[in-house]
């Protein structure tokens, strides 16, 4: 698995460091220090955002790395340019990175640099035995300046942002972890052990247990596996505050947000089988549980204001003699009944009975993520997750939330006149819309039915971004960790949002 490598801060770069990072502007390339301009342009170098040229002498390399015109660098830009200096580097253990002057706010430039630095320095080693040979960074100083508070800035934004990055290196390796080995119940192991550990309230539900709770969806799909299905709840309750009941340990008016992923630990696509191009990367299709895991193990360490609670349903989608069939029906957890007529398209399958069990939560709002529809890589490629509400404002919060943790999404609509095509003959809904089009609106509109009423809710599907073929910026290649850094921005805001209305008593 990643080994995370340490992030500190100093007034001054070390004398040890053999790899000093340091910034550049595309409108200033003729104020980098050290570097001649003449030299950067036999490099080839621009200063666009996460551009690098590297200049080695064998006992130091000074790499330049580049962060955009000066008026538009931000947390999106230092965090890609630490990135590609993490990734420039490899030969180098203990490296620098200088600060730059212009970045905007330090905290959260700071936490941007470490979540850079981390995430671009992420390798998946567990199945390469002699990679553990090769040299590995291990730590980086942030060079910030003289001024001692600058350095304590600095300092408490580089805990917040190496808490992301570890939370979103660790649904990485989950993954990359091929479905044969992490299977349901290795799914679920790993998950409690994490979240025990985290300080978590961990409730993991067996076969028996799903039975009996109702959860037709999860059976269905995992009839065509050996593998048994878990569910994993998870539970987050905020510290106390002055005005907590006794015993309570929370706050008396703190609101529930519940999450929910998708955890098919392989997808075969069951008798609706895919091709064999189609199901090479299908360890990746539990990507929604992975973030929603990873993002709830990581809030106590940020000591995040808002309860939440985190389904993550798990099964693999395989073929049997018993696998569901094209035309199959089963109940689901509101009881709703659903006519299965693609199989392939299982994973709303399981998520409307984590819906519904989030529902009962009675949350003051539901995210849930999902590895869904091939169709949204259509509309939007492999680095935009599509976004689905049934309520506007809360389209608009997750959004933003998205946007701060630089993570790209793109609003979808749910047309309330496309719902009709979701109609079955035979049961109260069936799982695909039928036609070529609008496969994802279909099926945001399928999961819809399973929400509570009245219930704020949003839909992400990640299934471009949760896993790449190609390196982009803080991302390499394979399983990505997307909408870890999102669901953390949405709830950490959330949780300052309610102390401060509490604080001025508005509503």
């Amino acid at each position: 698995m990643s080994d995370q490598i340490a992030v500190k801060v100093a007034k001054t770069v070390p004398a040890g460091a053999t790899a000093v990072a340091t910034c550049a502007f595309s409108d200033h390339l003729n104020r980098v220090p050290g570097v001649r301009k003449a030299a950067l342009d036999r490099a080839g170098f621009t200063g666009s955002p996460g551009s690098v040229a590297v200049f080695d002498d064998g006992s130091q390399a000074i790499v330049v790395v580049g962060l955009g015109p000066s008026d538009t660098v931000g947390t999106a830009q230092l965090r890609r340019g630490a990135a590609a200096f993490a990734g420039a580097v490899g030969r180098h253990r203990r490296l620098a990175f200088e600060y730059p002057d212009g970045a905007g706010d330090l905290a959260d430039g700071a936490r941007a640099v470490a979540e850079g630095l981390i995430l671009g320095s992420y390798s998946f080693d567990q199945f390469k035995p002699t990679a553990g040979q090769a040299p590995r960074i291990d730590s980086v100083t942030l060079a910030v300046g003289d001024d001692a508070q600058d350095v304590r800035t600095a300092r408490a934004g580089v805990a917040l942002g190496a808490a992301v990055a570890d939370a979103v290196c660790f649904a990485r390796d989950l993954v990359n972890t091929p479905g044969g080995t992490l299977t349901p119940p290795v799914f679920a192991e790993r998950a409690a052990e994490r979240a025990t550990a985290a300080g978590l309230t961990v409730e993991v539900m067996d076969e028996k247990a799903i039975r009996a709770a109702g959860l037709g969806g999860l059976l269905a799909v995992n009839q065509g596996s050996t593998q048994p299905p878990r569910l994993v709840k998870l539970t987050y309750e905020p510290a106390a505050d002055d005005d907590a009941g006794a015993g309570t340990g929370t706050s008396k008016d703190v609101d529930t947000v519940a999450l929910v992923g998708k955890g098919i630990t392989f997808d075969s696509g069951g008798l609706s089988i895919k091709p064999a191009e189609g199901m090479m990367d299908m360890k990746m299709d539990m990507g929604g549980a992975a973030a929603v895991i990873a993002a709830m193990c990581a809030l106590p360490s940020l000591d995040v204001g808002v309860r939440v609670v985190g389904f993550a349903p798990m099964t693999d989608n395989m073929v049997n003699g018993d696998a569901q069939r094209p035309g199959d029906v089963f109940t689901a957890r509101n009881g709703t009944t659903v006519e299965v007529l693609n199989t392939d398209a299982e994973g709303r399958l399981i998520l409307a009975d984590a819906l519904a069990l989030a529902s009962e939560e009675e949350p003051a709002a539901i995210v849930d993520l999902a590895t869904l529809t091939g169709a949204c890589m259509v509309a939007l490629g492999d680095r935009i997750a599509g976004l689905m509400s049934n309520d506007d404002d809360f389209r608009s919060t997750v959004a933003d939330a998205a946007e701060r943790a630089g993570e790209r999404v793109w609003p979808l609509p749910l047309p309330d006149d496309y719902r009709s095509r979701l109609d079955s003959q035979v049961a109260d809904i069936k799982n695909i819309g039928g036609g070529r089009y609008g496969g994802t609106l279909t099926a945001g509109l399928f999961l819809r039915d399973f929400v509570g009423e009245g219930i704020p809710w949003a839909h992400l599907d990640i299934a471009g971004p949760a896993w790449l073929a190609e390196a982009d910026g803080e991302n390499g290649k394979g399983g990505t960790g997307f909408g870890v850094r999102t669901l953390i921005a949405l709830l950490e805001d959330w949780g300052e949002n309610e102390a401060d209305g509490d604080d001025e008593d508005v509503e």
